[in-house]
């Protein structure tokens, strides 16, 4: 039997002020930045003595913060074109598949969600090295897709498990071609793991910043990175108005991505 929350009596007090706590330790350091972001001093002081928007205007006044978040964006739609289609292929054949070894193909794909990153982007550096990628875009795209990959074949592998066959069989049996149906009837109807696919790599390569930090030249950075050799430089104000721009642009991604998810039920 489920229990029921309103008949928990006092523990349901215990569990709300619980989730509050929580909640307030997720949340604070993100409204702390926030507020230092609108600070007038130029230190990263709490409680800032004044508020000013002069830091957002040294941001986007300055062209080196404004090309690294472009390389960032144009990183992350590449990535996530490119996701979306190979977790596409291989979604396909480790679902519908039968050969020997999928099941080691498929642990083999998702190694990099469970590899410390650290290890992944030493690795990938000293190959990149080797081949010339390192600083390149080429190489931020391969090192973000091989760290977004895994999210977009559980996606749409998740989505093709709890599609209905029987309705492409159908189209088949109506007259389609096999590739017909598929593209005409299974797609829309993993519509929402395609998505979510999207989105979650996206995500992943628009807020990495670990392997990116190996990836950068001097001439390539990305907006985290970017943030990262700021901080170790000048603790200035404008990384807390860079880092609230970050925190703003993903939360309404994923408001955007929820209401297109509600709408994707209804």
């Amino acid at each position: 039997m489920l229990l029921n929350f309103d008949k928990l009596g006092m523990w349901k007090w215990v569990l709300t002020g619980f989730s509050v706590l929580v909640a307030m330790f997720l949340l604070l350091p993100i409204l702390f930045i926030v507020a230092l972001s609108f600070g007038s001093s130029q230190w990263l002081i709490f409680p800032p003595p004044g508020w000013t928007f002069h830091w957002y205007q040294e941001l986007f006044s300055d062209p080196r913060w404004l090309e690294s978040a472009l390389t960032s964006a144009k990183v992350a739609v590449i990535v996530t074109i490119c996701s979306v289609v190979l977790g596409l292929l291989a979604s396909f054949g480790l679902t519908r598949g039968r050969f020997a070894g999928r099941e080691t193909l498929r642990a083999l794909f998702l190694t990099p969600m469970i590899m410390p990153v650290v290890v992944l982007a030493v690795a990938l550096y000293a190959f990149f090295l080797k081949i010339g990628l390192n600083g390149t875009l080429i190489g931020f795209v391969i090192a973000h897709l091989i760290l977004a990959l895994p999210f977009s074949i559980i996606s749409i592998g998740n989505a093709l498990d709890s599609f209905d066959r029987s309705i492409e069989d159908a189209a088949v049996l109506c007259g389609a071609h096999p590739l017909e149906a598929k593209l005409r009837v299974t797609l829309p109807g993993i519509r929402h793991g395609l998505f979510a696919a999207a989105i979650f790599s996206f995500l992943v390569s628009w807020d990495e910043v670990v392997v990116a930090i190996f990836m950068a030249s001097p001439t390539l950075q990305t907006l985290p990175v970017k943030i990262w050799a700021t901080l170790r430089q000048d603790l200035t104000p404008v990384i807390a108005a860079a880092s609230t721009l970050l925190v703003v642009f993903t939360v309404v991604l994923m408001l955007i991505a929820a209401l297109l998810r509600k709408g994707f039920k209804s």
